[in-house]
């Protein structure tokens, strides 16, 4: 899903690049002049986990992750530091499902968790924008970002052996991106494709050292994609 929405994007991304390069009139023409703007984004996301695996106790452990796509809604605050730099602030909830195969065990209701997921995501961001080209304007973009997941269990008293996979409630993530900033008549829309990676190991080890659902897991960290559109 995330792979057609992204190419849908990029059609229509370069469909409005080109309707902008036959415009004559600049819209906004004063909009970057300002210090500080807000606006709003909605977008799509991919999540997935990087696992890397330990020697353990268990044998052949074999451990995979399948993602869904989710959602993620925020707002922005903008702060202009430079002509081609802006440090910007955009909290919002993102939500996503994956499914951890646990291949190693036989007994269907061992071998699979699934994890819904809700985070409260807090990046501060440094985006690098060229000079604007008519009503065009490209960036990339970089920072770090704190998550807050709603739904990591990690008071619970339950482990896996009672069937719960439990998760780090507090995480930290850095992210890198490319952007475009298309200025309308009303307002600029800014799609964005970026990268996030956990930086912190996220798993919350099971009470057993020899689990075999969490021993064999040396590091386990979020990875994905967000498409964003921004409204500002």
């Amino acid at each position: 899903m995330i792979k057609k929405t992204v190419f849908t994007t990029i059609f229509f991304i370069s469909s409005l690049t080109i309707f902008g390069q036959r415009e004559r009139v600049d819209n906004l023409p004063t909009f970057d002049n300002k210090k500080l703007h807000y606006g709003f984004y909605l977008g799509l996301n991919q999540n997935d986990f990087k696992l890397n695996l330990r020697n353990s106790t268990i044998a052949n452990a074999d451990i995979t992750v399948s993602p869904t796509a989710g959602f993620n809604v925020g707002l922005i605050a903008d702060l202009r530091l430079h002509k081609n730099l802006n440090l910007r602030f955009e909290p919002g909830l993102v939500t996503n499902s994956k499914k951890i195969y646990f291949n190693h065990l036989a007994i269907p209701r061992d071998s699979v968790r699934e994890i819904g997921s809700t985070y409260l995501h807090v990046p501060l961001l440094l985006k690098f924008s060229t000079d604007r080209y008519k009503n065009i304007r490209p960036y990339v973009l970089a920072g770090i970002s704190y998550d807050h997941n709603f739904s990591s269990n990690e008071a619970n008293q339950d482990d896996n052996s009672a069937g719960e996979f439990r998760m780090k409630t507090h995480n930290f993530m850095y992210e890198v991106g490319i952007g475009i900033d298309i200025y309308l008549y009303f307002f600029k829309f800014s799609p964005s494709i970026r990268g996030v990676f956990a930086i912190n190991n996220e798993v919350k080890y099971d009470d057993d050292p020899n689990s075999q659902w969490t021993a064999p897991i040396n590091y386990m960290g979020t990875r994905g994609v967000f498409l964003s559109f921004a409204f500002e």
